[in-house]
């Protein structure tokens, strides 16, 4: 990413962001809600064109290539090469589980909608098996549990064998259990991996690489050991906080602490 920004709503959401994933590990893409996750989530799948700067990406497989703007890739080209795991999915669709993991093949197809070398089913087997959802293959969509569909939506993205996968809020709604299996899994891919998260602290125990947002811009950016700290948690997320080490990992562990305000009022808010 460089100098991308783009308006919405007569406001820059996004403004002047320069950053790039480490390949290969996850990274987490932190910030308040309106900081401008989703949007920049969009922008580098190629869903939204930037109107100022650009997402560049390598022009093809060769690491020779001469980068391009991801916008610019014809739609199957960015399809097969970058995975979007959007927030909302509907529950109600009439398809087995198998089905929807196969809708990560369609940028594979014919324009008639064939499988030219015949290895879309091993893909989707594959994928399911990866995402540890195989047994989950003939149940009916709208059957599943929110961990279970979170697995399934991980297995459509692998389906399209992507060298890119990018997840938006993708711990949301799953209990303890369910996150902490789901970013073990994340992690462990070697997939470059860039997931809008909430939730700090399982950030610092699971990204590589962490880029936090405020307002739009960039506030920081780095191992979370060296972003996450007290400071900047002050500054972005208007919270007090003190920032432990895990006796286990080493890891950061922050510990917020109670918001105190003589008239009441939540952090951010003014008095009439």
């Amino acid at each position: 990413m460089s100098g991308v920004r783009t308006r919405l709503g007569g406001r820059w959401v996004v403004d002047g962001i320069d950053a790039t994933p480490p390949p290969g590990r996850l990274t987490g893409l932190l910030g308040p809600n309106g900081a401008g996750k989703t949007t920049l989530l969009r922008l580098v799948a190629g869903l939204l064109d930037p109107q100022e700067g650009a997402v560049l990406v390598s022009a093809g497989p060769d690491d020779a290539a001469p980068t391009v703007p991801v916008h610019r890739l014809p739609r199957a080209v960015r399809a097969r090469r970058i995975a979007l795991l959007e927030q909302e999915s509907a529950s109600s669709v009439p398809l087995s589980v198998s089905e929807v993991v196969a809708l990560g093949r369609i940028p594979y197809r014919t324009r008639w909608g064939t499988d030219p070398d015949g290895t879309h089913a091993t893909v989707v087997l594959r994928s399911l098996g990866s995402a540890g959802a195989a047994h989950l293959a003939d149940r009916a969509w709208s059957t599943l549990s929110g961990g279970e569909r979170q697995r399934v939506l991980i297995a459509r993205a692998l389906a399209q064998e992507p060298e890119l996968l990018l997840l938006d809020e993708p711990t949301n709604h799953l209990d303890i259990s369910a996150q902490l299996h789901l970013l073990t899994f994340v992690r462990d891919l070697g997939i470059t991996t860039v997931a809008a998260l909430h939730d700090l602290n399982l950030a610092a125990a699971f990204c590589e690489h962490v880029l936090v947002l405020s307002d739009g811009r960039l506030a920081a950016a780095g191992h979370p050991r060296d972003v996450l700290t007290p400071q900047l948690l002050r500054d972005v997320y208007g919270v007090d906080a003190d920032v432990l080490v895990h006796p286990r990992t080493g890891r950061p562990v922050i510990a917020f602490q109670e918001h105190a305000d003589p008239h009441g009022r939540l952090p951010g808010t003014r008095s009439t």
